[in-house]
């Protein structure tokens, strides 16, 4: 019989569910007020993800450190520059690019600064950036140590400099900025982290609150499904059960003096 009225309950609610819009409706507002009843809960849980990801961020992650040189590309070393002058500089950017991350470049500097790591290891370290419609070269090297990614980036720049002008015969690009010590990480970032968890706990815990609110069938739920009134619960009472089990140890002492 329990059977056959659960059966005739969900059919029912399915049916109910899928009969009009006015239904999906009240179903998205009873959700809606799970969700503004368990609020603060919600939030606790969302402010206490967001605590976790910059706590771990800041003591468990480590941090990296960026250091940025400058070189111009020079097509003549003259204080008059022509127009053609000027878009052979831009075009030799592409090529600078390419040599200045080669591995005989690499190879060197690692060997310069004798570091604990090959030049493939390296170049995964090293970025370069050519700004729009300029013929400067901006070499970035990310590195855990501040001190050391300036020692790399500056050697990259001086290494690189003397092999395309003797590799390509021409006017080595000048270093216009040496690269600096950096002082703020650059990743990974604690305030990003820091939203990430709020939002996957504000996420988290909003879906089990919305879970158990669908999952949870009411007298209410059953009246509006069903059509039918409630006349009686039962109560779970398997406390109540269990403490009438229990002897009291006060009786047994009584019996033993008597």
């Amino acid at each position: 019989m329990l059977d056959n009225l659960n059966s005739k309950f969900e059919s029912s609610r399915v049916q109910a569910l899928d009969v009009n819009d006015d239904e999906v409706e009240i179903d998205l507002l009873e959700i809606f007020h799970a969700l503004r009843k368990k609020i603060l809960l919600v939030l606790m849980v969302a402010l206490i993800g967001g605590c976790i990801g910059a706590a771990c961020t800041q003591f468990l992650m480590t941090p990296i450190y960026s250091s940025t040189s400058s070189m111009l590309v020079l097509s003549k070393e003259t204080t008059l520059t022509s127009l053609a002058d000027l878009q052979l500089g831009a075009s030799l950017t592409s090529d600078y690019t390419v040599l200045i991350t080669s591995t005989p470049v690499l190879e060197q500097v690692v060997t310069n600064l004798n570091l604990d790591m090959t030049a493939e290891e390296l170049k995964e370290d090293v970025t370069i950036n050519n700004p729009t419609d300029t013929r400067i070269l901006e070499i970035t090297v990310d590195n855990p140590d501040s001190t050391m990614a300036k020692k790399i980036v500056d050697e990259i720049a001086n290494v690189s400099s003397s092999y395309i002008g003797d590799k390509m015969e021409v006017i080595p690009p000048k270093i216009i900025e040496v690269g600096k010590i950096a002082t703020e990480r650059t990743s990974p970032s604690v305030m990003k982290n820091s939203v990430i968890g709020f939002l996957l706990g504000f996420l988290a815990c909003a879906a089990i609150v919305v879970v158990y609110a669908v999952m949870d069938e009411t007298e209410e739920d059953i009246e509006k499904y069903l059509g039918v009134s409630v006349l009686a619960k039962v109560p779970d009472r398997k406390d109540y059960v269990n403490m009438k089990n229990k002897k009291p140890k006060s009786n047994k002492k009584n019996k033993k003096r008597r």
